[in-house]
């Protein structure tokens, strides 16, 4: 299916091709050549310019993360397409266990804050205005928001407003398990497509959501990034974004079940997040965190 690709990126030369798992949206190929190079050629999935992916932004983020060793080289970009080659890291994908414990989330933490100490990016990702981006494509593309949304738009403006204005710094913004990498001496993050300047708390909290982290394992998360006992009003912030992060995730599958053609079901997708997001609200964490900003 993708030879004639493979064919452009490396002509005249014999390689096999392996599909490897992971990934809704691109299709990830695993390339290795005849002199024994191996590379991953990632193949992006139709219409991911409404998920808010710019591929400019992407390849700036994912050659910075190279350069400080937290991703993998970038080789080539096949263009029209805007297809990346990066070098294969040999390493395994960490199972969800092992990210809960505290030694593994030592080492994400110090990833998150090498990332977040990096130069600029020229895009920009703040929660707070994607899910209204998301809500206005679905319309515009005929599809149906859910009537969740209405309930999660006036959480999210409380949040907002408790937040208030906040650094940008570099940030990954799709921090799922499948995402990191494990070489035996570092973790490495792939898949870039999402990242762009915003709120570190969000990056911290789609971590801590997306591999469950219980209260005590936030504050663990939150003591390794800072170096230091988190201050309350981080603590704060993180149990803040956790809701965000759901409701984000939560209409990233409302856009994609009104305009991919993946065999997926977006629409239970959806309706994890949206449940999630509103288990998130209901929290006394979360409650206390919304009155103390307000």
């Amino acid at each position: 299916m993708y030879e004639d690709v493979v064919e452009r990126v490396w002509r005249g030369r014999a390689a096999s091709v392996m599909v490897l798992s992971g990934g809704i949206t691109n299709h990830n190929l695993k390339v290795e050549l005849d002199g024994g190079e191996a590379y991953v050629l990632r193949v992006a999935g139709r219409n991911t310019d409404l998920l808010g992916i710019d591929r400019r932004v992407e390849l700036q983020a994912a050659q910075q993360a190279a350069a400080i060793g937290v991703g993998p080289e970038v080789v080539a970009v096949v263009e029209p397409e805007g297809y990346l080659v990066t070098r294969f890291v040999a390493g395994e994908s960490v199972p969800l266990e092992r990210m809960r414990e505290p030694d593994t989330i030592r080492r994400v933490a110090q990833t998150l804050r090498a990332v977040h100490q990096g130069p600029p990016l020229a895009g920009r990702f703040n929660s707070f205005r994607v899910v209204e981006e998301y809500r206005s494509i679905v319309f515009a593309r005929g599809g149906r928001v859910p009537g969740e949304y209405v309930r999660a738009r006036q959480v999210a403006r409380a949040v907002e407003r408790s937040r208030g204005a906040v650094p940008e710094r570099p940030c990954h913004n799709d921090l799922l398990n499948a995402n990191f990498i494990d070489d035996g001496a570092r973790l490495r993050i792939v898949d870039w497509e999402y990242a762009g300047m915003g709120d570190v708390f969000f990056d911290l909290a789609n971590f801590a959501v997306n591999h469950d982290l219980d209260e005590d394992a936030r504050r663990v998360l939150l003591a390794a990034y800072a170096g230091r006992e988190p201050r309350e009003a981080e603590v704060r912030a993180l149990e803040l974004m956790r809701f965000m992060s759901s409701f984000r995730e939560a209409m990233w599958g409302v856009v994609q079940a009104a305009v991919s053609d993946v065999d997926f079901d977006f629409d239970s997708y959806a309706e994890e997040h949206f449940q999630r997001s509103a288990a998130i609200a209901a929290e006394p964490a979360f409650r206390a965190a919304l009155g103390a900003g307000a």
